[in-house]
């Protein structure tokens, strides 16, 4: 049977992020895609002009009647929005038998808020805990482990803080790092690292959804998590690279690089 995959997250109208790139990585990847909608936004590749929150019992009627005819064997959130959303949702993810990525998207690529001080709090305390793998960039990283620093043993302390709240692995992406495009995984107690050479360009739109459809992508391809990750961090490197060059802004990448 295919396998299937579930993104719970917001809408990007230029198809760079958000929903639309997770199901173009998940149909990139060989999985069925799926959708539970959070939000709405106005936004192109130069900027985001508004954000409608979809209402919590609208999100739960979504996604209830997902689980209750396609159960997917990998799910990963997006954009939530506000702290009834999250609430909904991490009281099914309680529920879940299948592995929950959690990309906690706080910014647009622009530096439009997407989730206010209230449901980030409620991101931790009630959301974190059902998470098999969280994936912050190094911004969301600082804010979630209120700590400060670019360096890796800054990211490992970060990491260390973040799992204390509850997730099984914490992933920080390297991205916005001054040198090499370095990941830093703890899990179990230990750091792994995966790295890739840094490429120059504006068009990193929707690298932190990519990647995190990516990874779950193959968590619902049953692919274990260590080779997940360095599958996912190979793809979103050659989508970088090969980016489509669309856009007067930063544009998107390229979803159907090679995996």
């Amino acid at each position: 049977m295919i396998p299937v995959a579930l993104t719970i997250a917001g809408s990007d109208p230029s198809g760079g992020a958000g929903i639309q790139a997770d199901l173009k990585t998940f149909h990139q990847f060989g999985v069925y895609g799926m959708s539970v909608l959070t939000l709405l936004t106005v936004q192109n590749t130069c900027n985001v002009t508004s954000v409608e929150h979809l209402r919590a019992d609208i999100v739960l009627a979504q996604l209830d009647a997902l689980l209750e005819d396609i159960p997917p064997q990998a799910a990963k959130t997006g954009a939530l929005g506000t702290r009834e959303v999250i609430e909904a949702i991490a009281e099914r993810a309680a529920q879940f038998s299948f592995p929950l990525v959690v990309d906690p998207v706080l910014l647009s690529k622009h530096g439009a808020p997407l989730m206010d001080e209230d449901a980030q709090s409620t991101l931790v305390r009630k959301l974190l805990p059902h998470a098999s793998l969280v994936t912050p960039n190094l911004y969301e990283a600082m804010a979630l482990a209120k700590t400060a620093g670019r360096t890796p043993a800054s990211l490992e302390e970060a990491a260390k803080a973040i799992a204390d709240l509850g997730p099984k692995a914490v992933l920080i992406k390297g991205g916005h790092l001054e040198e090499e495009a370095m990941d830093i995984l703890f899990l179990n107690g230990d750091f792994h690292c995966f790295t890739a050479k840094r490429v120059q360009t504006m068009h990193t739109h929707g690298t932190g959804c990519t990647h995190s459809a990516a990874i779950a992508a193959g968590l619902a391809k049953g692919t274990d998590l260590l080779e997940a990750l360095q599958v996912a961090k190979s793809y979103i490197t050659h989508a970088i690279e090969t980016n489509p060059g669309l856009g007067h802004g930063f544009g998107p990448v390229n979803h159907w690089a090679s995996i």
